[in-house]
């Protein structure tokens, strides 16, 4: 059983009888669910998972005022609720998970992960927070939220970037997966400097992948689940096939024996597969581009779209 639904039957047959029982006077300014890091809030947990930050547990947001107050009594309440459910044992927490689940206080919730106790409201602040943190905030499910103070903020991410923001974000993902797939790679193996060309193809994987959630108005999560949740996306998913195609091709250094300098420097080194997937993903890319708006060239070198993306900031 994935992470969510057992979050919520525990809380259905535990949690919100327990906060209506034992603190009536305050449960209607509670919120509860299960949303933060892992990848269980993401949907994605699966049986390797479950070895660690797994098992019958949620969240309870509290008002820092009310938290004040009631925080500490209520964490003794959850304490004492079942220990095991459905057959499954308590909470097994990594170090790097405590403080995942429990009573929260729900301005601190969101100041640890996104730096503010609140949505950000202009374009610098929404600008400082990573875009794996505000798709770690969005996370998850809310089961229960009267007061609705927790879900306003929740809902307020979930409206995505304004539009200047998104646009800038695009234009830097744009401009990093241009510099690193279709300039460095190709220069790197020119050299036979592998490592720097493997990390080229790297941040040309992220930065691309990057490009895809952004166009889909997305927020893409950490690298670890990054492709993964490519699948549930409906623009440009065939992408992340394409990409993991990349990792299938035999070792390219024969196709780069006797290249002098000046080879390459105005076409394709066509022997190598990778480059032949690299400029294919940027050709959906900007076939994407040119069907949202944001350019109408057609050529297929990214770094060459981002002056007309970015004039479409106010538009």
């Amino acid at each position: 059983m994935q992470g969510l639904e057992l979050a919520q039957k525990y809380y259905e047959a535990y949690g919100r009888a327990m906060i209506a029982q034992k603190f009536p006077q305050i449960a209607d300014q509670t919120a509860a669910g299960l949303v933060g890091a892992g990848s269980e809030c993401l949907g994605f947990d699966d049986e390797i998972s479950m070895d660690h930050d797994y098992g019958p547990s949620f969240c309870i947001w509290l008002p820092r005022e009310i938290y004040a107050q009631y925080g500490a009594q209520m964490q003794a309440a959850y304490e004492a609720l079942p220990q095991e459910f459905m057959g499954f044992s308590s909470r097994v927490c990594e170090e790097q998970g405590e403080g995942r689940v429990g009573v929260l206080c729900l301005e601190d919730f969101y100041s640890g992960i996104l730096g503010y106790g609140r949505a950000p409201v202009t374009d610098q602040e929404w600008l400082t927070v990573s875009e794996d943190s505000l798709a770690t905030a969005v996370s998850g499910r809310v089961f229960d939220d009267r007061l609705g103070r927790f879900s306003a903020i929740r809902d307020e991410l979930m409206r995505y970037y304004p539009r200047k923001v998104w646009i800038r974000r695009l234009v830097q993902s744009l401009a990093k997966a241009a510099q690193s797939g279709q300039y460095n790679y190709a220069r790197a193996m020119k050299r036979g400097e592998r490592i720097a060309a493997e990390l080229a193809l790297s941040e040309f994987v992220r930065e691309s992948m990057k490009v895809v959630y952004l166009l889909n108005k997305c927020y893409a999560p950490y690298d670890k689940w990054m492709r993964r949740g490519m699948r549930e996306l409906s623009v440009g998913a065939e992408i992340g096939d394409m990409l993991d195609l990349l990792y299938t091709i035999p070792d390219p250094k024969a196709a780069w024996e006797g290249v002098s300098p000046h080879d390459y420097v105005y076409n394709l080194n066509t022997e190598d597969g990778r480059i032949l997937i690299i400029e294919a993903v940027c050709n959906i890319i900007v076939q994407e581009l040119n069907a949202q708006g944001l350019s109408d060239h057609q050529d297929n070198f990214l770094q060459n779209h981002l002056q007309t993306v970015l004039e479409k900031e106010n538009t």
